[in-house]
């Protein structure tokens, strides 16, 4: 059975070199080898939403925040956000059009640089917990922590800043999403989880020092836009139980509920799988038909239950 509508979110693989490096020429090439992939689901007929993850460029974007701080204003999270949003968007627009017309099959691309709305009560306002930017020892770290920031020691590699990561709400500018559906265009939209903004009082929109997870704004994305499919890819081919152990073993087809219980049960780290198990339990559980988690070449094959972990009702 064809599929209409997929979204598909790009993990920091498919942006930055095979070491992590995140130069401008690492992320071009990384992104134009996702690409290929892509590519062949929107050439087989496919109406394809792409999301991105974006720490990396994130990360960048606060070294020279402080190495630039005496020269140059500092900018904030929200901004960081949306910088790197629009950078990344039109890289994969650049890279995708360039694949899809090498096939035959030409599409334009846009990126959409996309706001994703937040509770400002929620608790993750007052429990900062996600780690951004590089490593410091602690006496660098706590010249930052003077200025309000809130920075947590990770032993061995140093102190780290760790800020709010609330959960999305709503995303603002799906109807720029559907118009450009509509219209025959292929949209990025929601990098790195979108800018996460707050309405105040009087409905006014205000951003956030905060960072949302990409993998939970990606499932809540492939439902307000009634995706049938969500493609999580990362650096790996599927998810595993008892990951890091002489028990690890893949995980195949299975059923939301089964993996819900896995999540619970504390089988999928936080940092790493735990967020892209979650997400594709959420959108399942919420009418999606079929989640899935593979690297960037099962992309298609995943798309169609054939590769990576398949998460299903």
């Amino acid at each position: 059975m064809s599929l209409s509508r997929v979204v598909v979110a790009l993990g920091g693989n498919a942006m930055t070199g095979p070491d992590g490096s995140a130069r401008p020429d690492d992320q071009r090439s990384a992104l134009t080898a996702a690409m290929e992939h892509v590519a062949d689901l929107v050439a087989g007929g496919t109406e394809v939403v792409l999301t991105h993850g974006n720490g990396p460029q994130v990360g960048n974007l606060l070294v020279k925040n402080e190495l630039a701080a005496d020269v140059v204003p500092p900018v904030t999270l929200d901004w960081c956000g949306a910088q790197t949003q629009a950078t990344i968007g039109f890289t994969i627009a650049d890279a995708l059009e360039s694949a899809l017309a090498r096939r035959g099959r030409p599409r334009p691309v846009s990126a959409v640089v996309t706001r994703t709305l937040v509770d400002p009560a929620d608790p993750a306002f007052d429990h900062p917990a996600k780690p951004v930017g590089r490593y410091l020892p602690e006496r660098e770290a706590a010249r930052f922590a003077a200025l309000g920031q809130d920075w947590a020691d990770f032993g061995a590699r140093g102190w780290r800043r760790v800020v709010p990561s609330p959960q999305p709400r709503e995303i603002l500018d799906a109807p720029a999403v559907r118009a450009l559906l509509a219209a025959g265009v292929v949209p990025v939209a929601a990098g790195g989880g979108g800018v996460p903004v707050v309405r105040d009082a009087s409905g006014t929109l205000q951003g956030v020092q905060a960072v949302l997870d990409k993998d939970r704004t990606a499932a809540l994305l492939a439902c307000v836009l009634s995706a049938e499919v969500l493609v999580v890819a990362t650096d790996v081919n599927c998810a595993v139980l008892d990951y890091g152990t002489d028990r690890a073993r893949p995980i195949g087809r299975i059923s939301a509920g089964e993996l819900r219980g896995y999540l619970a049960a504390g089988h999928f780290a936080e940092g790493s799988m735990g967020p892209k198990v979650e997400a594709a339990v959420r959108f399942v559980e919420a009418g999606g038909r079929r989640a899935v988690i593979t690297g960037l070449d099962g992309v298609a094959a995943g798309s169609a239950g054939q590769a990576g972990t398949v998460v299903e009702p």
